[in-house]
């Protein structure tokens, strides 16, 4: 079934790929039936409120509707609750678009290419936008920041959302940072501090007890909590269900002091050393974490963690809110479990130094959208420092922080009794965070690097698994041109994640 669904996807992108290039060749990235673009004139810096500035320009477009293209389930909750205050302020109707997060790729691009215009406004995760700015998916925005912004709400993006490759290539914004998913590390603070556990770990391994610094220490850590407490606790759990997995990979390859390709020659090293030892690290960690893990998902892990059996785990940033019991009555989390662990959790980078900034989205304009304008609008309102700040302290939304503001909002760190330690530690990893590899065919090397890992849990030997998904970057860079594909690499590197892990290992 795996290999039905992936195959698939994979003809997807690849219809998708060849479609790209065709439009490219023949120079039809427009369609001669769609409406000239409108021209946005040059006004003068804009001074107040961005929210306030959108509300009263959208007005002009009351009784139109918009349709925007959101990932469905607990995401989509965000533009369902925003979308009918901004219909009262506007008398604009949000059409919220619901998709998955694997078919949110696909479809944009083919709905741009086969001309169907079905979305205004679209978010997308940052390692994609190099992929929709090529295939002409994604409007320009620059014409309309200058028209309609406070320009400092540029500056209020956390540095790493803010660098080129995530929102923007060059000065040309194509969306806005929209959510701040950074992973770090959750452990039970009342475990570690225990003194009978903090005697007996520095007895066996020599050093104190305390948040793991290196995935060594995480190794050992997590061994010592299941040796002491399993089956009743286990001393953490990572997802591994297929899909995802190479999210964790990325993060710790770089901490771990990797790169994924040779800037001169675009050959991979995904299979190097450093490759191997990371993926290594993973599949014994698989070890000592709960029966079944290769099959956990996002549900397992945070039921686990919930429930107080974990002693860690690393993940997005609902599990601070969540495990604080933040919004528990709220009926949109119904489905999360009880916290058990309320006033036990402590907040710690990810171990490695390098932390993922694990997806996230920006939110932008489609090119094929009848009213740009107004999808700008409401694009400049949901993400303005007031209006985002709503957003990303709903309890049941799963938009994280992002902006400085955010961070040092007085609200934001009263919501629960350590909330202040949780953002501080958000920011932290933030600042060292390093983003998914944002490269034509980013979804087909992610694919091959997930299915490296799942093979690799599934007993396949680490070199044997990477070397196979070093070929089939190799083939994947060839049919993408080498040289496109190094001038997108070199793009890609200028973000701060450019920067090499303190292989700390």
């Amino acid at each position: 079934m795996k290999k039905l669904r992936l195959s698939k996807l994979g003809f997807l992108l690849f219809l998708s790929l060849v479609m790209v290039g065709l439009t490219i060749q023949f120079g039809m990235a427009g369609k001669e039936e769609v409406e000239e673009e409108a021209v946005v004139e040059k006004a003068a810096p804009v001074t107040g409120s961005s929210a306030d500035i959108a509300v009263e320009e959208a007005k002009k477009y009351s009784g139109i509707t918009l349709s925007a293209l959101w990932e469905g389930g607990l995401q989509a909750q965000d533009p369902l609750t925003m979308g009918p205050l901004w219909e009262k302020l506007t008398g604009i109707k949000i059409n919220v678009v619901q998709m998955g997060f694997l078919d949110m790729y696909a479809s944009a691009i083919q709905d741009h290419l086969t001309g169907v215009g079905s979305y205004d406004v679209i978010t997308y995760t940052p390692h994609w936008l190099i992929d929709f700015a090529n295939a002409g998916v994604m409007e320009p925005l620059n014409p309309y920041i200058d028209k309609y912004m406070n320009k400092a709400d540029l500056e209020d993006y956390l540095p790493p959302f803010a660098a080129d490759g995530y929102g923007r290539l060059g000065d040309t914004w194509y969306g806005f940072p929209d959510d701040g998913d950074i992973f770090i590390l959750y452990y039970r603070k009342d475990l570690f501090e225990d003194p009978e556990n903090k005697a007996a770990f520095k007895a066996k391994y020599g050093y104190e007890l305390a948040a793991p610094k290196t995935w060594t220490e995480f190794d050992e850590i997590g061994k010592f909590f299941t040796d002491k407490y399993a089956p009743k606790l286990y001393g953490g759990a990572i997802q591994r269900l297929e899909g995802l997995n190479y999210y964790w990979w990325m993060g710790a390859f770089s901490g771990n002091g990797g790169q994924f390709f040779n800037t001169d020659t675009m050959e991979p090293m995904i299979n190097s050393e450093v490759g191997v030892l990371t993926l290594k690290q993973m599949v014994d960690q698989n070890k000592w974490m709960p029966p079944g893990i290769r099959k956990w998902g996002f549900m397992e892990v945070l039921s686990a963690w919930l429930e107080g059996k974990l002693a860690m785990t690393i993940t997005w940033p609902p599990y601070g809110r969540w495990s604080a019991g933040y919004g528990a009555a709220s009926k949109h989390l119904s489905w999360v479990p009880t916290s058990q662990v309320i006033g036990k959790v402590g907040y710690a980078p990810m171990p490695g130094g390098r932390q993922l900034l694990a997806g996230g989205y920006c939110i932008g304009v489609s090119s094929d959208s009848k009213h740009k304008e107004a999808a700008y609008l409401f694009a400049q309102w949901m993400n303005s420092p007031e209006i985002s700040m709503q957003r990303v302290t709903f309890p049941f939304a799963l938009r994280d922080p992002f902006r400085i503001s955010h961070f040092e909002s007085p609200l934001y760190r009263s919501l629960w009794d350590n909330s202040d330690e949780y953002l501080d530690t958000l920011r932290e990893a933030g600042m060292l965070g390093q983003n998914l590899l944002g490269i034509p065919g980013a979804r087909e090397y992610d694919e091959a690097l997930d299915n490296a890992c799942t093979a690799a849990y599934a007993g396949t030997d680490p070199k044997v698994a990477l070397d196979d998904a070093a070929k089939r970057w190799k083939e994947i860079t060839k049919r993408l041109g080498i040289k496109d594909q190094k001038e997108a690499y070199s793009i890609w590197r200028r973000g701060p994640w450019n920067k090499e892990g303190p292989k700390t290992q």
